[in-house]
């Protein structure tokens, strides 16, 4: 059965464990940021969050099309502004998908059930191949970008394929991919499969990496 929740569409892919900052300014945002503040325990300030495939945050038409899977978030940190945005900090619970959505209310409301992983072990090989692969990939991009992580990876199966995930600076429909892959084995060898395809197209074009081609820029809503 699917459960409402409310709804806040971005153009980026968001992922369970990691943090997201967000800039709140559109009014139907700022409804949704002033209905969590009325939830009296904190960590029930929840909201769901799905990708844009076409459209925009922002607007009178805003998204046209949105992906299914998405994240359930948290909100954790907020700082209001005079102008009644808001800034706020986010944490990612786990996955949903997304059944419908109902935008006429003062905030978009999603009607979605629950999309749990697979509880699977992965082989150690798995968990180093992917480790190494990422570390390749962040020596590469350091002569041309900042690097994408910093600290040790996770040791933990499921925390690295997220970590992985998110950091790795894919295109929108790779990063999606990779949300909806269902397990931490199958993300693991398909983020180190992505990678090595950028690491092989940064070797032909050196300056530029491939994923600045393609990749979706994020606007605040």
């Amino acid at each position: 059965m699917s459960d409402p929740l409310p709804m806040f569409p971005l153009n980026s892919v968001l992922f369970p464990g990691l943090s997201v900052p967000l800039r709140v300014f559109e009014d139907r945002y700022r409804a949704l940021v002033h209905h969590l503040l009325r939830v009296e325990d904190p960590t029930e300030r929840v909201f769901g969050s799905v990708a844009i495939r076409e459209g925009y945050e922002v607007g009178d038409h805003g998204a046209q099309s949105l992906f299914r899977v998405g994240c359930r978030v948290r909100l954790t940190e907020l700082e209001s502004h005079p102008d009644g945005t808001f800034s706020v900090v986010a944490v990612g619970l786990d996955r949903i998908q997304l059944d419908h959505l109902d935008t006429s209310g003062l905030f978009p409301v999603g009607h979605v059930t629950e999309r749990p992983e697979r509880s699977e072990s992965v082989p150690e090989e798995v968990l180093e191949i992917a480790r190494a692969t990422f570390t390749a990939y962040r020596q590469a991009l350091s002569q041309i970008a900042s690097d994408p992580y910093s600290g040790q990876l996770p040791r933990d199966a499921e925390y690295l394929s997220w970590t992985l995930a998110a950091c790795s600076p894919l295109p929108m429909t790779e990063r999606q991919a990779l949300l909806e892959a269902e397990d931490a084995g199958e993300r693991l060898a398909l983020v180190t499969d992505l990678l090595r395809t950028e690491l092989r197209a940064m070797n032909v074009i050196p300056s530029l990496p491939a994923t600045e081609v393609a990749r979706t820029r994020w606007s605040p809503n």
